[in-house]
């Protein structure tokens, strides 16, 4: 065990951590996060919401500080999985409770209805026309809102839109 902590460079100062620390320290915590990859929802690579966004800057923000020394290796491991197991277990929370799921994922907002944009939803997503223009056209496939069936802001921040049918 004293050879491990050695090799890892465990309670050695940051700015003393040789090369074959930081990259024993990297391999560990590169499988670790493998890991946890595994363990974490699928949903969560995508970014889909605020929550999975969240876990992933704040798992890469914590495995970081674990490889260049400024956080123990671990209780940083397992504090990583705990919060993989935190975003699993919220996840299922909104997927039974829809008002925890409003909390922590957001929701969506029509910002067009058979052709008319909708101001207040464009004012409360801070979305300007310029915006709205050219998320129609790189999604839509449409040249404005009068061609548009509906369109919403989804909780990911994208924009999704229906065009209408041509006749």
């Amino acid at each position: 065990m004293e050879t491990l902590s050695q090799l890892l460079g465990i309670g050695v100062e940051p700015k003393h951590l040789t090369i074959l620390h930081v990259c024993l320290r990297g391999t560990i915590v590169f499988i670790a996060g493998v890991a946890m990859l595994r363990v974490a929802d699928k949903r969560f690579l995508s970014q889909m919401t605020a929550l999975d966004a969240i876990l992933g800057f704040t798992l890469a923000s914590m495995l970081a500080r674990a490889i260049n020394g400024s956080a123990p290796l671990t209780p940083t491991i397992v504090a990583g999985f705990a919060l993989v197991l935190l975003h699993r277990v919220c996840c299922k929370l909104a997927l039974h409770w829809e008002f925890f799921g409003h909390c922590v994922k957001g929701h969506a907002d029509r910002l067009i209805r058979n052709g008319e944009v909708d101001r207040q939803a464009m004012r409360a997503n801070d979305l300007t026309d310029k915006d709205l223009l050219e998320e129609l056209r790189q999604h839509g496939r449409v040249a404005s809102p009068a061609e548009v069936q509906e369109a919403y802001i989804e909780r990911s921040g994208r924009i999704s839109v229906i065009p209408k049918h041509k006749q």
